[in-house]
């Protein structure tokens, strides 16, 4: 193979030790291979930079192995240009496998400047990540501890979600502090609704007779504990989100705030996982792509087969998916309207995944220019193609067996 990159590194990355094979010049025109191998720790990992460093290597490539790489470009990325590539762009011929092998292998793609980077944030961005990453954890949690809340009432025979929409509301939240202190009384529990439930205190004293015991008791005073916990942590991680985006980044958050179903956290999700610089993407296609939002390619023999999407970041795939379902229910929009046009023929999962691609096309422009979100409405595709719109029309009239005589209406 051509040589492209004179000095070239490559590591085979693992939880303990690291592999590392570097290919620079030798005498008379040849290429001298040495691999050695460190430890994962600071003192290893610092003594691989100093030993790259002595070999002159500018360019360096590891395989994406799990987070086990993440520590070691925190060391190496201040002085190398990092290449961190997917495992099945260089999977090697089958046969013998050592860690020895695959750190040469990945070193000759790369002096030979067959590997393609993978994309990876800067740091700002990374930690960004890390946080918004960790919050959705923890309303993921909060949401079963929720459930958890509403089963351990059921065995109480206590119906108060029958009654209030929301049991951890500021009454069912009193109702519920209430109960685990030992007031049983439906009377007395029924008065500490608050505001329009207040006009539900004769259903409330019906639903809230049952067998409260001390073991319901000493369940759900557990539960509740722990919601508040992580309401706390969950308001401590927002925090800290807002201080990390800083100025640049909560501009961002506001302009995609503009988009139909993107509200604060969704937009901060967005920016953890995909930044805000759109130039490492070279068009929104290429975007749509990496997030796993474009059917896959696999054709052979003239036959095409299964189309299906490669994996992206699932995060980022939550995100959209919550802001796509809040779109398709806003009224007179462009997304929901695509989704009505696509919905009768794909179905449900592949027309929301259709409105996720255009939201994040539509974010990949938006970012790319700074410009606000302009919905195009819920009558696009009408005004589109009024023809198209009256042939479709006229045909389904007739298909019911009236004749149509269409007339221009005065202007």
């Amino acid at each position: 193979m051509e040589v492209i990159v004179e000095r070239a590194a490559a590591l085979d990355v693992h939880k303990a030790q690291v592999t590392a094979c570097v290919r620079v010049p030798g005498e008379g025109g040849a290429r001298e291979q040495e691999v050695v191998q460190f430890q994962t720790t600071v003192r290893g990992l610092l003594t691989l930079r100093d030993w790259l460093k002595a070999h002159r290597v500018r360019q360096v490539a590891m395989e994406a192995t799990g987070v086990y790489w993440k520590p070691v470009w925190a060391v190496l990325e201040d002085d190398f240009e990092l290449l961190l590539v997917n495992a099945r762009h260089v999977k090697q011929v089958p046969g013998r496998k050592t860690d020895v092998s695959d750190a040469a292998w990945l070193c000759q793609l790369l002096e030979a400047g067959l590997l393609r980077a993978s994309f990876v944030p800067p740091k700002p961005i990374r930690q960004l990540r890390q946080l918004t990453r960790y919050r959705k954890a923890l309303i993921k949690e909060r949401q079963r501890e929720a459930n958890r809340l509403h089963k351990a009432l059921e065995d109480t025979g206590i119906k108060l979600d029958c009654v209030a929409s929301d049991i951890l509301g500021k009454s069912g939240r009193a109702m519920l502090d209430a109960l685990v202190s030992g007031t049983t009384d439906p009377e007395v529990l029924a008065d500490l609704a608050r505001g329009k439930l207040r006009a539900k205190i004769p259903a409330l004293r019906e639903a809230l007779e049952g067998r409260f015991e001390p073991l319901h008791a000493l369940l759900i005073g557990a539960i509740l504990a722990h919601l508040d916990f992580l309401d706390e942590q969950i308001d401590r991680l927002s925090d800290a989100i807002g201080e990390q985006l800083g100025p640049f980044g909560r501009a961002a958050v506001e302009l995609l705030r503009t988009i139909d179903g993107i509200e604060t956290r969704t937009a901060q999700a967005i920016i953890g996982e995909i930044g805000t610089d759109m130039s490492v993407f070279a068009t929104a296609r290429h975007l749509c792509s990496w997030a796993g939002r474009c059917p896959g390619n696999d054709q052979s023999a003239g036959k095409r087969r299964s189309g299906r999407a490669r994996k992206g970041s699932k995060w980022l795939h939550d995100a959209l998916k919550e802001a796509a379902m809040a779109a398709i229910r806003t009224k007179h929009s462009y997304f929901a309207a695509q989704y009505q046009r696509l919905r009768p023929r794909l179905g449900h999962g592949r027309a929301l995944g259709a409105v996720m691609h255009s939201m994040l096309t539509t974010i990949w422009h938006m970012l790319s220019t700074g410009e606000a979100y302009h919905d195009l409405g819920g009558d696009y595709y009408r005004r589109r193609d009024p023809e198209r719109q009256t042939r479709r029309l006229v045909s389904q009239l007739q298909a019911l067996g009236h004749t149509v005589t269409l007339e221009k209406a005065a202007a």
